[in-house]
């Protein structure tokens, strides 16, 4: 038996439960963890409020990024063995699996083992964070020293990564916050101007910082009403990777500016990479190696015990943290 997180309705973080559950022996393709440390993402937010990409079979389950000891392993597993410390990574549906819970079940090909000198914590921390930037940044479209690149959410955890990764790239990096609040933190992230948006002409901003040109990049999980102005903002020939749906308003698509900028706004989310072993073996030794060398940092911004599950996705959905929410197990 495990306690484990789920929940029977879409709602506020009050819907979720913590309950007892047997977990089985993994099938041939799956392994079972001790959980040590979850790590908490927006989407897990948006899945539990039925807005997110695909629907939830209820009862539901919840969470992609978690660390721990493997328990047991199915038969056809071969990279991974009882006792050894891994991590897991978004490479399935949560209708399929969830990770909130003292024992869990996952596909093995999701998991990869956790290098000795990192934290279970910190293992928790780094996939979203640093996979979703890596796949726009350096495999799809490389940044490289000419482009600046507009980050909207900066203080999030994908929003540090994002800008840590541009910032190996050469890239100028703009970081974009609501309010002046967290200048300080970004500034210390890397970014190389910060903007509040709710202060500061956003449009008029990015013009100054560019001598006019406009960003050549935005790195967007918002959308929203504010999006026109991220529109505005770019440089002709630009690219938005829109990665996210936080707004929960329609985004309107403004077409003249678009269509006089030649722009490119393209979809883009991370499963692609997580599920092809090649990709997702590469992604993980920039990382790892990168974690392991300074390069690249996560910042966990406040940790939570398992019990107080519903108060963490309370502070997940405040967005006034810097950096990752980890659940500690």
């Amino acid at each position: 038996m495990s306690r484990i997180v789920t929940f029977t309705e879409y709602g506020p973080p009050e819907v979720l439960k913590i309950v007892d559950a047997e977990v089985p022996a993994p099938g041939p393709d799956e392994i079972r963890i001790r959980v040590k440390a979850i790590g908490l993402n927006r989407a897990e937010s948006m899945w539990r409020t039925g807005y997110y990409v695909e629907p939830v079979n209820l009862p539901g389950r919840l969470g992609y990024e978690a660390s721990g000891i493997v328990e047991a392993v199915g038969a056809s597993v071969t990279h991974l063995a009882v006792g050894d410390e891994v991590t897991t990574m978004p490479a399935f549906s949560m209708n399929d699996y969830g990770v909130y819970g003292e024992l869990v079940l996952v596909p093995a090909n999701a998991a990869v083992k956790k290098p000795a000198g990192m934290s279970f914590e910190q293992a928790a921390a780094v996939w979203n964070t640093f996979v979703t930037p890596w796949g726009a940044f350096l495999e799809r479209a490389p940044l490289t020293d000419r482009d600046t690149v507009l980050i909207p959410a900066a203080s999030s955890g994908v929003g540090l990564g994002a800008i840590q990764v541009a910032k190996l790239a050469g890239s100028k990096v703009v970081a974009l916050s609501r309010g002046s609040s967290k200048k300080a933190r970004l500034l210390e992230a890397g970014a190389d101007h910060v903007i509040a948006t709710e202060e500061q002409d956003l449009v008029a901003e990015v013009s100054r910082i560019t001598g006019g040109k406009g960003a050549t990049v935005a790195f967007d999980p918002v959308g929203g009403p504010t999006f026109p102005k991220l529109v505005e903002a770019m440089a002709v020939g630009g690219t938005i990777h829109v990665y996210g749906a936080l707004s929960e308003e329609t985004t309107p698509l403004p077409m003249l500016p678009m269509v006089g900028k030649e722009l490119l706004v393209r979809g883009y989310n991370i499963f692609g990479i997580t599920k092809s072993p090649e990709r997702q073996a590469k992604v993980a030794q920039f990382v790892f190696d990168h974690v392991a060398a300074g390069a690249l940092k996560t910042t966990i911004a406040g940790t939570f015990v398992l019990d107080d599950i519903v108060e963490a996705h309370r502070a997940l959905e405040r967005n006034e943290h810097v950096g990752k929410l980890i659940v500690t197990v």
